[in-house]
């Protein structure tokens, strides 16, 4: 009778809340694992080396604006975390179907100095982590939308300035109206 409790609105967003940090920091753990990955590869002389590095730090990046997002409740961070996780997202998942389907033309455009075979196999444990990447990104994607309508939810009725203004207008004396 009441062992079993239903969690409230309040309980179910702040449980959402902490799954959406969770999901951050794995994904702040697994970006920086294929950072690692990557670099042992040896291939920062390459183009394609420095772009895939770049890509990680993007994903650490669009992590960490997402936490930040989280904590503050601004828009402007929650807009600047849903850019970068969804461009971020789209970009894994391309590399993801690169290493998959093409490690040797892939390993031979990243110029690495390792032997072919411990390289394919590092690339396909980087593979690996950026499928994980891909699904925690679209995880983390959509707890932020679900984050940003309970705000909206609680929040109330929201209006733009220019509703506001038209209605406190309303609420003047004649002579300041214009």
């Amino acid at each position: 009778m009441g062992l079993i409790s239903s969690p409230s609105v309040d309980e179910s967003h702040y449980h959402t809340h902490k799954l959406f940090l969770f999901t951050n920091y794995i994904l702040l753990g697994t970006a920086s694992s294929c950072i690692f990955l990557t670099l042992s590869l040896r291939l920062i002389p390459s183009v394609c080396g420095f772009l895939l590095i770049l890509l990680h730090l993007t994903t650490i990046a669009a992590a960490i604006s997402g936490c930040t997002a989280a904590s503050c409740g601004r828009n402007r961070w929650y807009a600047a975390h849903m850019i970068a996780t969804v461009l971020t997202a789209i970009f894994q998942g391309s590399v993801t179907v690169l290493i998959f389907t093409n490690t040797a033309n892939f390993l031979g455009s990243l110029k690495s100095y390792v032997r072919e075979d411990d390289a394919a196999l590092i690339l396909k444990l980087c593979g690996g982590l950026c499928v994980a990447i891909f699904c925690l990104e679209w995880v983390v994607l959509v707890l932020a939308f679900f984050l940003k309508y309970y705000g909206y939810v609680e929040g109330g009725e929201r209006r733009t300035g220019k509703v506001q203004c038209e209605e406190n207008r309303k609420e003047w004396p004649l002579s300041l109206q214009v």
